[in-house]
């Protein structure tokens, strides 16, 4: 499991703040957690992360990396808003099956479990998260979602991690014309394997083509990144064969 950090943002204002920041509507924290993610203006990826209610706090769990970033840039659109960003001393507990008391399920998708934030060291029950997600197609933080990527194009809409009727974020009217005034030509998608071990990163041709490239595998599936209008047949990895499944 890759680290996670909490942040605790509190303050009279925090509610409102993130609602003006991030992809998903703030309201949903009353039924658990929400699944979002900050945004550049030209509505590029930043970071993706999990919210939920804490008291009058609201915890940010957010994968390691890209925590020290997230501060900086949340501690920039604060201004003069009462919001205190800090980094907490709970940590992450998931696993799969039945939710335990304190946990909450993850909103991406059933079969991705539940999460629970406490004292405790970090933990997991072992799940095989990949395979999870690729069976799903699930993006994770930092291998499919990158700096470069758009929201749309990795299935946030799908994964409960974007709202369209929420009003403006950052990032919003980029983000709201991809779904309203284009049809997606690019994006995350699963592709059935044949061949080698090919490691994540490496380009997929179709025809000699650039047609994409190669993310996380699991068993004979994988997800890739792909242009649509070449991946219609056989495409290649390396040395490995790929249809979209």
């Amino acid at each position: 499991m890759a680290p996670r950090c909490i942040l605790r943002l509190s303050g009279q204002d925090v509610l409102s703040f993130l609602q003006g920041l991030v992809t998903n509507d703030i309201a949903g924290l009353t039924d658990g957690l929400v699944y979002a993610a900050l945004l550049t203006p030209q509505g590029k990826y930043i970071a993706d992360f999990f919210l939920l209610q804490d008291g009058e706090d609201v915890l940010l769990d957010v994968v390691e990396p890209l925590a020290e970033d997230l501060h900086k840039r949340l501690t920039m659109y604060k201004l003069r808003a009462d919001v205190t960003i800090s980094t907490s001393e709970l940590n992450l507990q998931r696993g799969t099956g039945p939710v335990p008391e304190g946990a909450f399920p993850d909103p991406r998708h059933p079969d991705m479990g539940w999460r629970a934030y406490t004292s405790a060291p970090a933990s997991d029950d072992g799940s095989d998260w990949d395979a999870i997600r690729v069976a799903h197609c699930i993006p994770e933080t930092g291998i499919e979602l990158t700096s470069d990527s758009f929201i749309l194009e990795t299935g946030f809409e799908r994964l409960h991690g974007v709202d369209f009727r929420k009003g403006c974020y950052v990032g919003q009217e980029v983000t709201a014309r991809m779904k309203h005034k284009t049809e997606l030509r690019k994006g995350l998608r699963r592709v059935e394997i044949t061949g080698p071990a090919t490691p994540p990163g490496t380009p997929i041709t179709a025809n000699g083509k650039p047609a994409g490239t190669l993310h996380t595998r699991s068993g004979n599936a994988a997800l890739a990144y792909l242009r649509f209008d070449r991946a219609t047949g056989p495409m290649q990895a390396g040395d490995a064969e790929l249809r979209l499944i």
